[in-house]
């Protein structure tokens, strides 16, 4: 019976307001629903911009400490040299030697930064440019489901390797490449299922960066690639494809077309020769040659100075050595890059092997084969390239224009607009010497071990043991990345091996590794979890369900209505599964409130 309860409540109630009969009416009562005496439920203030900030960098503190060492040494870098780092081939884009040579994406660039400030603020953006590389490859990792410290992880290289800092000083077109590749990337991983959308969107990132460098039209192939493992069925993985391709012919396209109206060529650039790399493997002695080509096949002591030395020197063979009346060079040199091939592959095969995995050497140390490595670390006094670029009277900067190879040099004084007389601070320059060759890059172990990692979580992907969706979203970008490592490094080596090349080996291969390793272990935490679940049960109370799963069948529990074990509707109490009353307390009449009706019982009559 609750009569008397019931009435002792309401008593007791008229006695507190008689005796407080000034109590002003309650203005802060939260909605409709709140019980009498709870507190009011307003809604939370506010945080302040200062108050986000902080949270957010306290939640990834590891990667805002890096951001700031990062930040910090390109600071560093742009107070030591000025107005910036000039190599021979920057001639190409500031001055438009050797027409034809490379695309004139970096040089249409360039045009549009140098009137806000010259060389100085092109170094300035590509810096910014450096991290805005890292901070969008940190938040792609954390969006495919890695965790924030490897996603640090990841994003060092970028931050950090003094090879990358030296590059964003160098008015080059590498940064920008670099950045082109990781947009893409970036696109295509943004969401769970690639829409046709994004593929053209990242067909038209990935196609663009062609026009920067020509290697870049390789990246269709990873793109693809990824978009058929992502399944989803065969018709829909061949329509984003196709749209995709289509996309990243657009840019290139377009380049040519332009190239084709103002130079008469519909192409990206010139065909880079193969001549050096073929000679340089070469056993010439054992080689069956006409006679009039053997004198180009170097020996030994010529061809330990390298592919690059052979292609680009005057005083090489292939460039030097006399030719018979009548005859054209480049059909000589066509002739013994023919016998190469054919005759000794196997020897070709080992030399591009041999510096593929040069990158993941213990030490990086000068060799006559490869191009010099200095021209890619910090110098205490402002770098110089006799012939191209040199240094006159008050550090003015000469540089040499040759408008064919070989050709004869015309020196200039580099445009006052350009930028002013080189400036080099000794110690800050000596700092960052220091750091370079101390340790202050990423380490080719490290590179390989992330390589490796790349590799098993592709497997995982391509073997079908990522079942999950979580190990499955993480596999699928690993493969992304390692494909796109794999196609953009070695493409080069074909040609050459220069260190230059193997930059964007810090924006694929470290987060291949992460992802990799992320892979594997949700898929071991994902196969445990199958295991350890028993057959046809699911989810037990108070635990979600796992994607792709719901009520099993014979299940009639509704989740909001599990009950605990041992406990179901008590003979005689009236009430609902779903209502728990207080000790010693049977229904209010009145009160208003609405029970939640049992599925499976029904209450019996209350006997008082």
């Amino acid at each position: 019976m609750t009569e008397p309860k019931l009435a002792t409540r309401v008593g007791a109630a008229m006695t507190r307001r008689r005796r407080t009969p000034s109590a002003p009416p309650d203005t802060t009562a939260g909605p409709p629903g709140n019980a009498p005496g709870d507190a009011p439920q307003s809604p939370p203030a506010p945080r302040s911009r200062t108050a986000r900030a902080v949270m957010l960098l306290r939640r990834h503190w590891l990667v805002s400490v890096l951001l700031a060492a990062g930040l910090v040494l390109r600071v560093l870098a742009k107070v030591a040299y000025n107005p910036a780092l000039i190599y021979v081939d920057t001639l190409k884009y500031l001055y438009g030697v050797y027409p034809g040579s490379d695309p004139l994406g970096y040089r249409l660039l360039l045009k549009v930064m140098l009137p806000f400030g010259g060389l100085p603020v092109v170094a300035v953006l590509q810096c910014v440019l450096g991290l805005a590389v890292a901070v969008v490859l940190y938040i792609v990792l954390l969006r495919r489901g890695t965790a924030r410290w490897l996603a640090a992880v990841a994003v060092a290289p970028v931050l950090l390797d003094a090879y990358q800092l030296q590059m964003e000083q160098m008015i080059m077109p590498d940064v920008w490449f670099d950045a082109l590749i990781v947009a893409g990337l970036a696109v295509l991983l943004w969401r769970p299922t690639v829409t046709v959308r994004f593929a053209v969107a990242a067909g038209l990132i990935l196609g663009s960066s062609a026009a920067v460098k020509s290697v870049g039209v390789v990246l269709v192939l990873p793109a693809v690639i990824f978009l058929l493992v992502s399944g989803g069925g065969w018709r829909r993985a061949v329509r984003h494809s196709a749209a995709l391709v289509a996309a990243f012919a657009v840019p290139i396209l377009c380049y040519c077309s332009l190239s084709y109206v103002a130079a008469g060529h519909f192409w990206l650039s010139g065909s880079q020769s193969t001549s050096g790399r073929l000679a340089a493997a070469a056993d010439c002695a054992t080689l069956n040659l006409p006679a009039d080509v053997r004198p180009l096949c170097p020996p030994p002591k010529v061809q330990a100075q390298g592919p690059d030395w052979l292609v680009h020197s005057s005083a090489s063979p292939l460039h030097d050595t006399p030719v018979p009346p009548g005859v054209s060079r480049a059909h000589l040199v066509a002739e013994l890059d023919s016998a190469i091939e054919h005759q000794q592959p196997l020897r070709v095969l080992g030399s591009i092997a041999e510096d593929s995995v040069r990158l993941f050497a213990v030490t990086r140390t000068p060799s006559p084969w490869i191009s010099p490595i200095s021209r890619w670390q910090f110098q205490t006094t402002y770098p110089t390239y006799p012939k191209w670029v040199t240094l006159g009277r008050g550090n003015v900067i000469i540089v040499g224009l040759q408008r064919k190879a070989f050709g004869m040099f015309r020196l200039h004084p580099l445009d006052p607009a350009y930028g002013g007389p080189a400036h080099v601070i000794r110690p800050i320059a000596a700092f960052l010497r220091s750091y370079q060759l101390d340790g202050g890059y990423t380490p080719g172990p490290l590179l390989l071990v992330f390589t490796l990692a790349g590799v098993a979580g592709s497997l995982l992907v391509l073997a079908r043991r990522a079942r999950g969706p979580r190990s499955r979203q993480l596999g699928l970008a690993c493969l992304l990345f390692i494909v796109t490592g794999v196609v953009i490094l070695l493409v080069p080596d074909l040609y050459e091996f220069s260190w230059r090349y193997q930059l964007p080996a810090l924006i694929t291969l470290p987060p291949a590794g992460v992802l990799g390793i992320s892979a594997i272990l949700a898929a071991r935490q994902e196969r445990k979890q199958s295991r350890l679940a028993p057959a046809g049960e699911g989810p037990q109370p108070g635990e979600e369900a796992r994607p792709g799963e719901g009520p099993q069948p014979g299940n009639r529990r509704k989740p909001a209505e599990e009950a605990r074990p041992g406990e179901g509707p008590q003979p005689g109490n009236g009430r609902k599964p779903a209502e728990e009353a207080r000790p010693g307390e049977g229904a209010r009449p009145g009160d208003g409130r609405k029970r939640a009706e049992a599925p499976t019982a029904h209450p019996a009559p209350d006997p008082g």
